[in-house]
C-alpha cells in the first residue's frame, strides 16, 4: 500500500477544494442566515446579489489593475473589497426601501416576502448582467501557488503532487477572520446585542426602546459584506460568471437550513457539510484506490455521480434535512 500517496491525492483533490468551497458556502450561508434570522424571511436573491458585488469588486481590480496597483502575491481583488461591499450595501439597502419596508410594516406573511425577493433576484441578476456582460472572467493576479506539484514531488519524492492555491489558503483565511468579526460584534457589541434581542423577541425589544429601522439597516449592511465577500472568494478561487452565482444559491441553502437557518454557527457547520459531501460524491476514486491497493483495476472510476449532479447532492441534502430534521444540526428556526 502507498499510504503517503493515497493521502496526498486525497488532500489535492476533495480535502483542499473541499475545504475552500465549504468556506465560501459559509460566508454564503451566514448571510442567508442572518436575514432570515432577523428579517424572518428566505432571500431568493441572495445568490444574484453576490453576483452584482462581485462584479463591481472585478471592475474595480481592473481598475486598479490599469494603474499598476496590485498587492505582490496576493490578489489586487482584496485592495477592491470595501468598493464592492459599499456598493452591494447601498444597493440592498435601496431594494429594501423600495420593496421589503413596505411589506414589513404591513406585517405581510413571509411567504410574501420571499416572492418578492424572487422578483428583485431576477432585476438583480439583469443588473448584473448590464453591467459587466456575460462572459467568463478570471481576475485574479499575484501569486498563483503556495505550493506547487512539481516543487512537491522534487522535495517530497512521491509520485503524487500536491498543488495549494494562493487563493485557497486565501479563502479559508479571509473566512475565519470574517466569522471571527462577526461572532465578536453579535456577542460583545451594543449593536450587535440588539440584533440578537430584535431576532430572538421582536416584540419585547422593541418595548427595549431598539430601533427596528437601524437593526434592519445593520443587517443589510453586514449581509451586504458577507455575500460580497463570499462572492469574490468564489470568483478568486474559480472564476466569476454572473449565472454560476444563481446556481450556487442551492448549496448556500442547504448549507444554511443543514446547521439550522437563524443559527450562524450552524450556517458555518452546514457549509463544510455540504462542501465535502459534493466533492466527495463528484471525486472519481480510483486514483486513491489505486495507491491503497496496488493491482486492483476497478472496472468503473469509483465515482458515485459525475460532476453535473453536483448540486443535485445539495438537493437530496436539503430534502432529507427538511423531511427528518426541520431545524438543522444546531436547532435553528424550522422551515
Amino acid at each position: 500500500m502507498d499510504i503517503l500517496n493515497a493521502l496526498v491525492a486525497f488532500l489535492n483533490f476533495v480535502f483542499i477544494p473541499a475545504a475552500a468551497y465549504g468556506a465560501q458556502l459559509a460566508l454564503g450561508a451566514l448571510g442567508v442566515t442572518l436575514i432570515y434570522g432577523i428579517l424572518r424571511f428566505s432571500n431568493f436573491a441572495h445568490g444574484d446579489t453576490m453576483a452584482f458585488g462581485t462584479a463591481v469588486v472585478v471592475i474595480a481590480t481592473w481598475g486598479l489593475q490599469a494603474m499598476g496597483i496590485s498587492l505582490g502575491p496576493l490578489p489586487t481583488a482584496l485592495l477592491a473589497l470595501p468598493v464592492g461591499i459599499a456598493a452591494t450595501a447601498l444597493l440592498v439597502l435601496a431594494t429594501d426601501r423600495v420593496v421589503y419596508r413596505f411589506y414589513r410594516v404591513k406585517r405581510a406573511a413571509p411567504i410574501i416576502l420571499v416572492m418578492a425577493s424572487v422578483g428583485v433576484m431576477f432585476v438583480m441578476n439583469g443588473l448584473t448582467r448590464l453591467l459587466i456582460g456575460v462572459d467568463e472572467y478570471r481576475f485574479d493576479d499575484g501569486a498563483r501557488f503556495v505550493i506547487d506539484v512539481r516543487s512537491f514531488r522534487e522535495w517530497s519524492g512521491l509520485q503524487e503532487g500536491l498543488a495549494l492555491k494562493t487563493t485557497q489558503v486565501l479563502t479559508v483565511v479571509v473566512a475565519l477572520l470574517v466569522c471571527w468579526a462577526l461572532f465578536r460584534f453579535l456577542n460583545k457589541t451594543k449593536s450587535g446585542k440588539a440584533m440578537r434581542a430584535y431576532s430572538d423577541n421582536e416584540d419585547l425589544a422593541l418595548l427595549s426602546g431598539i430601533d427596528p429601522e437601524k437593526v434592519v439597516r445593520l443587517t443589510w449592511i453586514i449581509a451586504a459584506g458577507l455575500m460580497t465577500i463570499a462572492g469574490t472568494l468564489y470568483g478568486l478561487d474559480k472564476s466569476f460568471k454572473a449565472f454560476n452565482y444563481f446556481q450556487i444559491l442551492l448549496p448556500i441553502f442547504a448549507a444554511a437550513i443543514v446547521g439550522g437557518l437563524g443559527n450562524p454557527l450552524g450556517a458555518i457547520a452546514g457549509g463544510f457539510v455540504v462542501a465535502f459531501s459534493e466533492v466527495a460524491v463528484t471525486y472519481p476514486w480510483v486514483k486513491v484506490a489505486g495507491y491503497l491497493f496496488p493491482g486492483w483495476e476497478p472496472g468503473s472510476l469509483l465515482q458515485l455521480l459525475s460532476t453535473e449532479y453536483k448540486f443535485a447532492v445539495s438537493f437530496v441534502i436539503l430534502i432529507v434535512v427538511l423531511l427528518f430534521k426541520p431545524t438543522g444540526l444546531f436547532r435553528g428556526k424550522s422551515v
